[in-house]
């Protein structure tokens, strides 16, 4: 009888350890991540981060600098949020809907057109009033690029990039609204880079934005977004996903938050430029988002 004891002993031991070792690590992740980037012609960062765990997180050139594409439309969301908070606006005021707008460079005209956008019902209502919180959501969850250049030329760039500042996002650099070609030319375009993503996303995970209040609807607007082709795109359906998107003919990004059912949430940013070939790049992306899920799944299945 002992004998027999003593030998479960040794088996359980012994499948104890063989799980422990099979169990992928953080640095495991982080190669797997690295072998597939480098498969794919392109320039990327990446950011992982536990929001749960202290020191699960992943950094790949996370301070590379990135055309911000419409990854800086949650920046000019939250302006708008603060100044509703200061008081010195409403998300009832309404402005608006036009096409036209001041280029940056010598305040010449130019005009957005449909051909160059996701969102076309605005395009139906030029000369109509249009709420501040509902070009948020135009912004945010159709990637309208009308929605931004009004909020943009409202809010002012200036001032997003310092309360971005203030945020401590430091490196995203908002300076005007999309289209803007004249200002493209002369290479003034917005700018960011993962360090200062993983910044808006993590505070607004920990309600930090604003107010709690303030984060939690900023959060949900993010959850509508419509674009799912990158992090959500081969998760589970009840994993909720809180992000935005960014595409440019050689670029494509996403950040944001992933909400697992059981409670744990991290942030993922995933940047990319100087692309060959896009529809791969967001075959990889989509890849990673999964990859990260799995080890997340990986650790709490080990626990």
């Amino acid at each position: 009888m002992r004998l027999l004891v003593l030998a479960i002993l040794v088996f359980a031991v012994a499948a104890c350890k063989d799980d422990s070792t099979s169990r992928q690590t953080l640095t495991d992740l982080e190669l797997q991540i690295l072998d597939s980037i480098h498969q794919n012609e392109g320039e990327f960062a990446l950011i992982f981060k536990s929001l749960d765990s202290v020191g699960q997180a992943i950094y790949i050139n996370k301070k590379a600098m990135f055309h911000a594409a419409s990854t800086m439309k949650t920046p000019v969301m939250i302006e708008a949020y603060k100044r509703a908070h200061e008081g010195s606006l409403s998300l009832e005021d309404t402005l608006t809907v036009t096409t036209q707008f001041r280029s940056i460079v010598d305040s010449s005209w130019y005009e957005l057109t449909p051909d160059a956008d996701s969102e076309l019902e605005l395009y139906h209502q030029i000369g109509q009033p249009r709420s501040i919180r509902e070009l948020i959501e135009d912004m945010i969850t159709e990637s309208s690029n009308i929605a931004t250049n009004m909020l943009v030329q409202h809010l002012g760039g200036e001032h997003i990039t310092r309360s971005m500042r203030e945020l401590g996002a430091k490196d995203m650099h908002v300076l005007r609204g999309v289209e803007d070609i004249k200002a493209f030319e002369q290479s003034l375009s917005n700018m960011t880079n993962a360090q200062s993503l993983l910044v808006i996303f993590e505070k607004l995970a920990m309600g930090e934005v604003v107010s709690q209040e303030a984060s939690a609807e900023m959060v949900e607007i993010l959850k509508r977004q419509k674009f799912r082709d990158v992090i959500p795109a081969k998760l589970p359906g009840n994993v909720e996903v809180a992000h935005k998107t960014g595409t440019l003919s050689q670029a494509h990004h996403d950040s944001g938050i992933v909400y697992l059912p059981d409670g744990r949430k991290y942030v993922l940013v995933m940047l990319s430029k100087n692309l060959l070939d896009f529809d791969r790049t967001t075959e990889l992306l989509s890849n990673l988002s999964k990859m990260i899920f799995d080890y997340m799944e990986d650790q709490e299945s080990s626990s």
